[in-house]
């Protein structure tokens, strides 16, 4: 793409894009006539149609449609099974009927189903199509029309042979004008000045071509140009325009053939129109989604019209699209605009435009192909993975070899094959919970539990160890096949009690006739705080902050925990943490409803109440544990570092109530008024201040550890008697984990 191709007015660049689609889409027009045994006007008709009504029509922005080399095939069959042309476009008419009822039916949802990997093969396939296709016409070797684009070609050859068949046919003066086309192409590509011109590249290749064929005709044999190597429009005669329109044949409405041929093309032109589009819009700079179900009732009517007006089938049409985001287009108006270029050089330029020598606009295709088929494309898809790179290599290799619907065929269904293995060899996940009830192991099934699941399924719950505890989990699932469930109920009535397995379920649908139970316990029971020590308790929350900084909290169902714990709680732990809104004692220990006790102050700091507090659950609530849990970059620490030594340097010191905590924090770790840091506080370094001020936190932490034991008597009387133990916990606001001060513990050094 030029370095100017999407800069300037909209208008302005829709018609510059106009002009090099017109002239990359008006030999393809006629050659995939030609190729489909249709008149070359029918080429035009389509082109014309395609540009202007389904463009108008369309929802995308960057498509262009016009007549199809995926079609060729089709449409030389049917042409061919009814007999006529006539016959045929009555076909034509029949299919875009057929493409509205699909719109309407909002059957372009299909397309959603592709996978990105065979989209991307396809324009990779289409860009290695267009370099082996062009290189002949690039070189003067013109045995096939141009836009025939399938591996067996109408002369017997295919594509590889030939590249074969130029060194017996080579033009020098068409191969002189697509050499230098396309060297000047590159070479506009490359200028910067050249780039950010108004002219297009293709235009100036074209009036390049045409120039040279003019002198070339003036040097004679071997350097003229012949009429095999130039644009051929039919040219208008006497009679005017109208004379080269053909109404199909309504007599044959009763013609069983030709609904057969209005369904086969119907279902074709749909479906390479959807995968266009879909491809097209993967092109589009600013990755514009087009309407599918609008595409098809637009096609529909293109179809309609082309039927009724003497045109072959019109679909979206990649190279088309491709060119015209190539060249810059904004809007619609570029591919409206190319279809009202296609009919007014019919009209009006005719002889002109059969001077264009063919080996320039095959440079200008060639040029897209290598854009297509780019290197980067090919290593991006490479190292995704083999998943995606395999289908997308057998999409490309598959549309060469083959032609593109059953190339596309085969790609889709390798890459089907791939699903399905990835869903057949990894159906489920298996978590290792540790509960407050001890160790559970957490099925997760998948949202579509089939067939392809039973046999993993089953090896999944036969390897379950005797005396387990096992949760089911379907809360993400969304069809559960009869089979499976069937295998389900067998393990839960049959081998889970004979194995003494306590099987717990949960997000299954009524109509499974599966009862969700929970039998594992996960929240603080009288029996479980009874039993457990202080220790015991350090490790559970220490387990739990692992988990949190992981992301593998436990799977806790709040709903009942709210009801079993309103008669009563039993909290392991009581937690004295900050007010910092990043430092939620539950969320960061990992702990339910009903399992800590906690206690919030700025400054983690003790005063009388929250004495009272720590008493009330431990010496009446029965906690186990009481946690001072400090921070990292914590403001209060902050606030109390910057008003030792000094006065109101904070404004923190306005607040009437919160002196006192400042005032503590000072008197805990020895920021006294006399408290000497050598140079002013401002002036140190960021990450100075940072260190000093985490280093203050974790001495803060330590002293309210001392504090609660010497200031509390009850407190003081449980460490005694090794019915609680107390410890200092470091959270680090920016990873999440937590240095546990277990050297300065109280009480644990007993249990």
């Amino acid at each position: 793409m030029s370095a100017s191709a999407n800069s300037g007015h909209p208008l302005a660049r829709d018609l510059a894009a106009s002009l090099v689609v017109f002239l990359v889409a008006l030999p393809l027009c006629l050659g995939i006539a030609l190729a489909s045994g249709a008149p070359l006007i029918a080429g035009v008709i389509s082109g014309v149609i395609g540009g202007i009504v389904v463009g108008a029509l369309s929802g995308s922005q960057t498509s262009v449609s016009g007549p199809a080399a995926g079609l060729t095939a089709v449409v030389l069959a049917q042409i061919a099974a009814l007999g006529s042309f006539d016959a045929f476009l009555l076909a034509v008419v029949f299919a875009g009927l057929l493409q509205i009822g699909l719109g309407l039916a909002r059957a372009g949802a299909l397309s959603s189903f592709v996978p990105t990997s065979v989209i991307k093969g396809l324009l990779a396939a289409i860009g290695v199509i267009l370099i082996l296709k062009q290189i002949p016409h690039v070189l003067g070797h013109d045995s096939d029309p141009e836009g025939e684009m399938a591996f067996e070609q109408p002369d017997h050859e295919n594509t590889f042979s030939e590249l074969l068949e130029i060194l017996g046919d080579l033009h020098l003066g068409a191969a002189a004008i697509g050499l230098i086309s396309l060297a000047l192409l590159v070479l506009w590509s490359r200028s910067k000045r050249l780039a950010k011109s108004r002219v297009p590249a293709p235009l100036a290749v074209v009036l390049l071509g045409l120039a040279m064929a003019l002198g070339f005709e003036a040097l004679g044999e071997p350097w003229a140009i012949s009429t095999s190597h130039l644009v051929q429009v039919p040219v208008v005669g006497e009679a005017g325009l109208l004379s080269l329109l053909q109404a199909p044949d309504f007599g044959q409405w009763s013609n069983p053939a030709v609904y057969t041929a209005g369904v086969t093309i119907a279902i074709v032109a749909s479906l390479e129109s959807l995968l266009n589009l879909e491809a097209v819009d993967k092109l589009d700079p600013e990755q514009r989604r087009s309407p599918a179900n609008r595409e098809l009732l637009a096609q529909g009517a293109g179809n309609i019209l082309a039927g009724l007006l003497g045109g072959i089938p019109v679909t979206a049409v990649v190279i088309r699209g491709s060119v015209n985001i190539d060249a810059g287009a904004a809007t619609k108006r570029s591919a409206i605009f190319h279809g009202l270029l296609l009919f007014g050089s019919v009209a009006l330029l005719p002889t002109l435009l059969n001077r264009i020598p063919l080996a320039s606009l095959a440079a200008i295709l060639l040029i897209t192909g290598f854009r297509l088929a780019s290197p980067k494309l090919i290593r991006a898809m490479w190292a995704s993975g083999r998943d995606q790179f395999i289908p997308f290599a057998a999409t490309v290799l598959a549309i060469v070899f083959t032609d593109m619907l059953i190339g596309l065929g085969i790609g889709i269904a390798i890459s089907l094959g791939f699903i399905l293995r990835r869903h057949a060899r990894r159906p489920l996940r298996r978590i290792a919970e540790k509960h407050l009830d001890g160790e559970l192991l957490h099925i997760v099934l998948p949202a579509q539990l089939s067939f392809l699941n039973q046999t993993a399924l089953e090896r999944t719950l036969e390897g379950i160890p005797r005396g387990s505890q096992v949760l089911l989990d379907a809360e993400s699932t969304e069809y559960i096949d009869p089979d499976v469930l069937a295998l389900i109920r067998e393990y839960r009535d049959v081998r889970a009690p004979a194995r003494r397995v306590r099987l717990s379920m949960i997000g299954f649908h009524e109509d499974y006739q599966l009862a969700n139970e929970i039998l594992y316990v996960d929240y603080s029971t009288r029996e479980l705080q009874d039993r457990v020590t202080p220790v015991q308790v350090l490790d559970i929350l220490r387990e739990g902050n692992q988990r949190f900084c992981a992301g593998q909290q436990l799977n806790r169902d709040l709903a009942r925990q709210v009801d079993a714990t309103a008669k009563g709680q039993h909290p392991l732990a009581v937690v004295l943490s900050c007010i910092d809104s990043r430092t939620p004692a539950e969320l960061v220990f990992d702990m339910g409803l009903g399992d800590i006790f906690s206690v919030r102050v700025a400054g983690n700091v003790i005063s009388e109440k929250v004495l009272g507090s720590m008493e009330y659950g431990c010496a009446v609530a029965g906690a186990r544990l009481v946690v001072v849990l400090g921070h990292t970059r914590c403001g209060a620490v902050t606030a109390a570092v910057e008003l030792s030594g000094a006065n109101n340097i904070s404004e923190l010191t306005q607040c009437q109530h919160l002196e006192p905590i400042l005032h503590g924090i000072q008197r805990g770790v020895g920021l006294d008024a006399d408290f000497d840091r050598g140079d002013p506080f401002e002036a140190w370094a960021p990450e100075r201040k940072r260190s000093f001020i985490d280093d203050v936190a974790r001495r803060n932490v330590i002293s309210v550890v001392q504090q609660i034991a010497h200031e509390s008597e009850t407190m003081a009387r449980l460490l005694a008697a090794g019915r609680i133990a107390i410890v200092g916990v470091l959270y680090d606001v920016s990873s999440g984990s937590m240095e546990f001060l277990t050297d300065h513990a109280l009480g644990l050094a007993a249990d």
